[in-house]
């Protein structure tokens, strides 16, 4: 029953991304939005609390740090062409094309934006989806929740909490101990290898 639920879950974003190959498809109204957003925000700077990861993975105390905030042309410049439309306009890239969807590696997952660390290798599991799947962040601090009615679906976005980075979304069709399956874009992520973690996907 619960792989019948996640196919269902997965089945309208797998066909749409597909149809588009492994290239993200953006709107222009979520990069216009996310411009203009980013264009007023610059001379502001905000605190927020985040968790920074210690040399074996393991999350410290709440920390404050400013959030990034950039200009449109300032991320274009940073990012490849798929990352900024994944992260900066809500795109999705293609299942199975991604780099992460079948690593099996011990480390941490970054955002590709700013760097903040949001997902480790213990927390990975093969969901069969095609893209990097995981039952819980580094700490809740660091991922915010946004609900998403794009695309005639009902989903709960999640976007990294230091820069507001679109990563994915979260379903609750996950493994134990949490439910939950944070599904997530490669493009989204940098990857930085840690021997001291675990790999969760291991046989």
């Amino acid at each position: 029953m619960l792989m019948k639920n996640m196919k269902a879950l997965v089945a309208p974003a797998f066909f749409a991304a597909a149809l588009a190959g492994c290239h993200p498809g953006p709107s222009a109204k979520d990069v216009n939005k996310e411009a203009t957003a980013n264009r007023s925000a610059t001379n502001q700077t905000t605190m927020i609390q985040v968790r920074f990861l210690d040399d074996k993975g393991l999350p410290g105390p709440l920390t404050s740090t400013p959030r990034v905030v950039k200009t449109d042309a300032e991320w274009r410049k940073q990012l490849t062409a798929d990352q900024y439309a994944i992260t900066r306009g809500k795109g999705t890239e293609a299942a199975f094309c991604g780099a992460f969807y079948d690593q099996h590696k011990p480390g941490v997952y970054e955002c590709v934006c700013c760097g903040l660390p949001l997902f480790t290798s213990e927390a990975k599991f093969d969901s069969g989806t095609g893209w990097p799947s995981f039952f819980q962040p580094v700490a809740k601090e660091n991922v915010l929740e946004e609900p998403d009615h794009s695309g005639g679906m009902d989903r709960t976005e999640i976007l990294c909490a230091r820069c507001g980075a679109h990563l994915g979304h979260v379903f609750d069709d996950g493994p134990r101990p949490t439910g939950l399956r944070f599904c997530l874009n490669s493009a989204a992520l940098v990857f930085k290898e840690n021997h001291n973690l675990k790999d969760g996907t291991a046989k």
